[in-house]
């Protein structure tokens, strides 16, 4: 016997199953991290018990505290708790290179990256996707259930499989965990790339990916009430690769669609 626990008894534990209350903290938990990222903190456990009723999902508010407080997760404001939270996670922050000077003589120098969500009947998906500064052209995007580090890792190695930049290119962000996380900056500098990060809550800093993602909210998104991840999924690539990069006139580029002027300008 080791620590008070018999031999049998250490055994019938590891063979024990999860109970189904446990299953369901699993996947409440996931969807209480999912309304939290999406929005960036601020919900404590009252908005997002009213967030997951908008899915049908019916919880108890103290049981959301302390799901919550399991996974260390604490709303902007929610006592000294978020401040701890913030000094536990914070993320290294890179210096803005770009300082809202969007002009660009050539493509594959700059890119732009951010996350947006998108609603569907069957809950969230995230959108990651990288623009080029110059041709606005969408060279890497992914898309996910979950907003992780994985995500905006996968965009990125999307794009620079494709493009096959080299080295120097600047990759400007805004300071959310999935860009200053230690694997995402990672994946970046070994390709030789330079980070950039935008000044913490002023969107003007990433202004034009902004209006990308405000542009397929509009003319996509908005009116179009997916019914299933899936298709949401078939949606957005659609946009992005077969419409927006490919037909979409652009004003900036003399309305010409970025792959038509990549090709006028190669």
């Amino acid at each position: 016997m080791t620590l008070g626990i018999s031999r049998s008894g250490f055994y019938a534990y590891r063979e024990r199953k999860p109970s189904d209350r446990q299953l369901e903290n699993e996947v409440l938990s996931q969807k209480i991290r999912e309304v939290f990222e999406q929005h960036c903190g601020r919900y404590g456990a009252k908005r997002i018990a009213h967030s997951l009723q908008d899915e049908w999902i019916k919880v108890n508010r103290k049981r959301i505290v302390k799901l919550m407080r399991s996974m260390d997760l604490y709303a902007k404001g929610a006592r000294r708790a978020y401040k701890n939270y913030n000094k536990k996670h914070a993320n290294r922050a890179w210096a803005n290179v770009l300082q809202q000077d969007f002009t660009q003589e050539h493509w594959n120098k700059v890119w732009l990256g951010d996350i947006t969500y998108i609603p569907t009947h069957e809950g969230y998906l995230y959108l990651a996707a990288f623009l080029d500064l110059h041709t606005r052209k969408i060279v890497g995007w992914s898309i996910s259930s979950t907003m992780t580090e994985r995500l905006v890792m996968d965009a990125f190695l999307q794009g620079f499989g494709k493009e096959r930049t080299g080295p120097g290119l600047i990759v400007h962000t805004d300071q959310g965990a999935q860009f200053t996380g230690g694997n995402f900056t990672t994946l970046v500098r070994s390709k030789g790339a330079i980070l950039s990060n935008s000044i913490k809550g002023n969107p003007y800093d990433n202004a034009l990916m902004e209006s990308f993602y405000k542009t397929l909210k509009r003319e996509l998104v908005n009116d179009a009430g997916f019914k299933t991840k899936d298709e949401a999924r078939n949606s957005l690539v659609s946009y992005i690769e077969l419409y927006y990069n490919s037909i979409r006139k652009h004003s900036a580029l003399g309305y010409l669609a970025p792959r038509e002027y990549e090709e006028l300008n190669s």
